[in-house]
């Protein structure tokens, strides 16, 4: 991974599919070691994490997280989760975070030179279309790696660069008790 200097970039960061990408390598993410690669190759110009927050909950597994995260140079972008009942009758909860990446990332285009992707979500193949078309190149960060794996074909060959999480492991620690 090299960017120049000076080049612009900004992190979004799809909370839910990077952690289920980790997961799925059995890793932990080490934000802290992931922010300072990027400080240290370009001009951060911001680091998005996005996350649904189930709300009225006693204890959320997540918040201790997006608190240390907006204490430590992310931008934590949260909105709470529903909760909802299956056709088969089991209750899940549901968060997607797409429309506000898509927006923030359309956004701060004009102020960037590069975007990166945390995500493997085909959906996002035509925000990272959209994107390349205002001149702006963009690295897709998820795994190959995985079974399944967890990123979308597609997303891939949009991308302008792809980078496997299973290969940075200066971002990665292995997973407590895993």
């Amino acid at each position: 991974m090299s960017f120049h200097p000076t080049e612009r970039v900004a992190l979004f960061i799809d909370g839910a599919n990077l952690y289920s990408a980790a997961r799925a390598l059995g890793v932990d993410l080490d934000f802290k070691a992931l922010l300072a690669s990027f400080q240290d190759q370009a001009v951060l110009v911001r680091a998005y994490y996005y996350t649904a927050v189930v709300e009225g909950e006693e204890f959320s597994a997540v918040r201790p997280l997006v608190d240390w995260l907006g204490y430590n140079g992310f931008s934590t972008v949260t909105k709470p989760a529903k909760r909802f009942t299956d056709p088969q009758g089991h209750s899940r909860i549901k968060g997607n975070m797409d429309i506000e990446i898509a927006v923030d990332m359309l956004e701060l285009a004009p102020r960037l030179d590069h975007a990166v992707l945390f995500s493997g979500d085909g959906d996002f193949r035509r925000l990272v279309q959209a994107v390349q078309a205002k001149g702006v190149r963009v690295t897709v960060v998820s795994t190959l790696k995985s079974q399944p794996p967890m990123i979308a074909d597609d997303l891939r060959r949009q991308a302008d660069r792809y980078i496997d999480v299973a290969d940075r492991s200066d971002w990665t620690r292995p997973r407590a008790g895993g």
